[in-house]
């Protein structure tokens, strides 16, 4: 069963000045300086020997993302280190076994994609500890002299070593990181530097590497020249990395991850569609029908997420004593066969190879994007265009949604409006960084159009599942009273957001008129 643990930490080295070596360049000085500090206690020194796992061209270490059997010290087995933010990341933590666990590899797969993982580095390590401890005993940061021995495994550079020593600072559980700063600032005076390294092992794959091999991430991105190509380009490259980075968050089961993994999908697709004048076409459009796919995929999951939690917040404002028959039950039952099947089809498709030729698809149309003669043009005369075009899309659909008496055939039209203006704030938003100020307030204005459609979309959901609710429970032989209370707010509600509706849109059409996007 994987143990998850979220880690804290920092690390520093001597300065490039030391005159001293190894261990004498990383002497702790006196921590019950720091403030908060009451004593120090000394843990004693572990040996620690661990094998690090990458894909040969080192696409785990590229997102600095780190696998590891480790035997030695009181956390023996397998640790999967999957980043946060900075100086943060998630342990997850596997029994000691020969092989890398499946359920690791599997939180690896958005990156490595069909490739294996082999052995790349070898890194064996003395670890002096000392906790630091408050007044009340209490344990405020873990704080350990590391003097590491790095060796490179398989090819190229088979058997290149590197040594070094380095402290690494980790707070405690639920600490306040305001206190690594504490122990950061003593450091600092002591002669030591924050690390150039983001972990042990990006030290030793730069220190034992060929000259003419570094991990992809080390090498410095090409200078933006401020066409249209440069910024499609760049937003593509974000939303793809945000797939890739949601996808183990979504195997965790971890909050809102489902949904984040469907904006990046849908973004990339509304990306290619919007600016063809920048890509060719004949080389997105199958990419954007995969995206599609997997959109579709997700949002059976994400849907019910969205779903489940209206239905129990309309519950939770009704009084108990309109709550009538076993209604919170019913919808527990309805709600857990849901998750279960819902979530069963998100791991399936990212399970499948489908998904995997649509990852390798992405990043070899990133690597070399079918760049059309408008992609060489200045961003601000290109990508206006492209946004007015989707906006027009959008002006359109709304118009028709808006002249439909109410029902079905409005419901479906404003379904589809709310999908243009989804596209409409995407584009703005890829626009942004080329169009500054004029860009961010458009896409404001078209995300409270899209936000209104999408609660109005929500409640015609809704109400057709309460209907079913409704239905199941009569023949059961329940009372249906509640669920019919719950169709008519949901009702009302409706109907207030399409009164409200017209005023939205002319808003945002008002503020259109006004914008200048250039171009």
């Amino acid at each position: 069963m994987a143990d998850t643990k979220r880690e804290t930490e920092r690390k520093y080295e001597a300065s490039a000045d030391a005159s001293a070596k190894a261990h004498d360049e990383t002497r702790l000085p006196d921590l019950t300086k720091v403030a908060g500090v009451s004593s120090v206690r000394d843990e004693g020194v572990a040996e620690l020997d661990a094998v690090y796992y990458d894909t040969a061209d080192l696409r785990l270490a590229a997102d600095s993302v780190t696998l590891r059997r480790r035997t030695g010290g009181a956390d023996a087995g397998w640790h999967l280190k999957l980043p946060v933010s900075p100086d943060v990341r998630d342990e997850i933590r596997e029994p000691l076994t020969d092989d890398p666990p499946p359920s690791l590899v599997a939180l690896t797969r958005s990156r490595t994609r069909a490739e294996p993982v082999v052995p790349v580095v070898r890194l064996r390590s003395v670890r002096d500890v000392r906790h630091l401890l408050g007044a009340r005993g209490e344990l405020l940061a873990e704080v350990s002299v590391d003097t590491v021995t790095a060796q490179r495994l398989g090819v190229p550079a088979s058997g290149a070593t590197t040594q070094w020593t380095e402290i690494e600072v980790e707070l405690a559980d639920q600490g306040d990181p305001a206190f690594l700063d504490a122990v950061g600032k003593k450091l600092r005076k002591a002669g030591l530097r924050p690390s150039t390294s983001a972990s042990k092992l990006a030290r030793a794959l730069k220190d034992t590497a060929p000259s003419w091999q570094k991990p992809e991430k080390d090498r410095p991105d090409p200078p933006a020249s401020g066409t249209a190509g440069d910024h499609v380009l760049a937003y593509l490259r974000a939303q793809y990395e945000s797939l890739v980075a949601h996808d183990p968050a979504v195997r965790r089961d971890l909050p809102d991850s489902v949904h984040q993994m469907r904006v990046a999908t849908r973004r990339l697709r509304s990306a290619f569609r919007t600016y063809r004048k920048v890509l060719d076409r004949t080389v997105t459009d199958p990419v954007a029908a995969e995206l599609k796919w997997l959109a579709r995929e997700l949002g059976v999951d994400r849907d019910q997420e969205v779903l489940d939690a209206r239905l129990h917040a309309r519950i939770d404002d009704v009084p108990e004593t309109l709550l009538m028959g076993p209604v919170r039950g019913r919808l527990r039952v309805w709600s857990v066969a849901g998750r279960e099947s819902s979530r069963a089809k998100t791991l399936a498709a990212l399970d499948s190879r489908r998904y995997l030729d649509l990852l390798t698809a992405l990043h070899a149309l990133l690597a070399d994007p079918p760049l059309r003669p408008a992609a060489s043009r200045p961003a601000a005369r290109v990508l206006p265009k492209a946004v007015r075009k989707d906006y027009g899309r959008l002006a359109r659909r709304m118009e028709s949604a808006l002249s439909l008496p109410h029902g079905q055939e409005r419901d479906r039209a404003l379904h589809s409006a709310r999908k243009a203006a989804k596209r409409t704030r995407y584009a703005a938003d890829a626009a942004r960084p080329a169009l500054g100020k004029p860009a961010k307030r458009f896409s404001k204005r078209v995300k409270a159009v899209q936000s209104a459609l999408g609660a109005h979309q929500d409640s015609v959901v809704a109400r057709e599942t309460l209907r079913t609710l409704g239905a199941q429970a009569h023949a059961a032989g329940e009372t249906a009273f509640t669920w019919g209370l719950l169709y008519g707010r949901e009702e009302a509600a409706a109907e207030a957001g399409q009164r409200e509706l017209p005023r939205v849109w002319k808003r945002a059409a008002a503020g259109k008129s006004r914008a200048d996007l250039g171009g």
